[in-house]
């Protein structure tokens, strides 16, 4: 930004142009200020003649004069500085214009043959979900619920979540945000968690997570129509039922999840310790010499003990078992 530019003082350059050009020539006609002048004489006929509308030129064609430097830019400042503030007191009552706003659209159209408006409504593409995530962002007032069930932050999650980003939320609205274990290995996906964790949000960290979950105010709720494929688009609902279920789910997830802040250092950012179910694993894993009676000791399935080894090793950025045995025998972990 040129600090020296008039232009926020409000002027065009053509008109600064013009005001310098009569503060080094004080006193000549009009016509001698040619050199700075545009082309079109029109437009500096019209550049002048709202110099002399500002109070910044004096004089007649003949002998012009600019007005001191010294007297000029504060009046102008102070007209510039009084027009902000009235439009940001406009700005902080926005309910009239939201008023007028919906009073503009169409009504509702004829209800359904139980006389209740559709449960679902599709959102077909992550421009229609973007678009519904920024309005139901900006009218939240009290809670988000946000479960995210992604190990990295692609922008089909990022869709999702862009709403829980600071300067995005109203500062009385609680937020809280549920994630996989392997997404503090995504180094994007941890500095974002890093982010909302200083940011004031609650996050905390599930085991085994599968759900996409969006709730707002807990009477508006998001769910994608393919969990495995978020681009797909997504399904809104309004519903007291279907959102209280949603709620419900989301609760009884987040009861039995890790505090964010407990797993990972404040000072590297880097994992501080598994949770228990891995932690669990990652000792089997070490003694154990065949999976099946791992996952026996660990009392889970096959396929969910080696799910959660494979976590440990992405989360330890272990390349195989031997060397994730070496790399969690040096931080402690066994």
């Amino acid at each position: 930004m040129n600090t020296h530019s008039m232009s926020v003082l409000g002027l065009t350059s053509t008109e600064e142009d013009i005001y310098r050009h009569f503060l080094r020539n004080p006193g000549t006609p009009e016509r001698a200020a040619h050199d700075v002048l545009p082309r079109d004489r029109a437009d500096g006929a019209q550049a002048i003649a709202q110099l002399r509308r500002l109070w910044l030129l004096h004089g007649d064609d003949e002998s012009t004069w600019a007005v001191d430097p010294v007297v000029a830019v504060p009046r102008l400042a102070g007209e510039r500085l009084d027009t902000a503030h009235r439009t940001m007191r406009q700005l902080v009552d926005i309910r009239p214009i939201l008023r007028s706003l919906q009073r503009d659209r169409p009504a509702p159209g004829p209800a359904s043959p139980e006389g209740e408006r559709a449960a679902l409504h599709r959102l077909g593409d992550l421009r229609q979900v973007r678009a519904r995530v920024g309005q139901l962002a900006f009218d939240a007032r009290s809670e988000v619920l946000s479960a995210e069930p992604y190990d990295t932050l692609s922008p089909e999650s990022a869709a999702y979540a862009q709403h829980l980003g600071p300067g995005r939320l109203g500062k009385e609205v609680r937020v809280r945000v549920l994630v996989r274990l392997t997404a503090l290995a995504d180094t994007g996906a941890l500095a974002r968690l890093r982010e909302l964790h200083r940011a004031g949000a609650a996050v905390r960290v599930a085991d085994e997570l599968s759900e996409l979950i969006l709730v707002y105010d807990r009477h508006a709720a998001l769910v994608p129509i393919d969990a495995r494929d978020p681009a797909r688009g997504a399904l809104y609902t309004e519903e007291g039922g279907l959102v209280s279920s949603l709620v419900g789910l989301f609760e009884r997830l987040w009861a039995t999840a890790a505090d964010f802040a407990g797993l990972v250092a404040a000072d590297t950012g880097e994992v501080a310790r598994l949770t228990d179910t891995q932690h669990l694993v990652l000792t089997v894993m070490c003694a154990a010499s065949k999976d099946e009676a791992g996952a026996r000791e660990a009392r889970m399935s096959l396929r969910s003990y080696r799910r959660h080894i494979s976590d440990v090793l992405r989360l330890l950025g272990a390349r195989n078992r031997a060397q994730a045995a070496l790399l969690a025998r040096e931080r402690g972990w066994v």
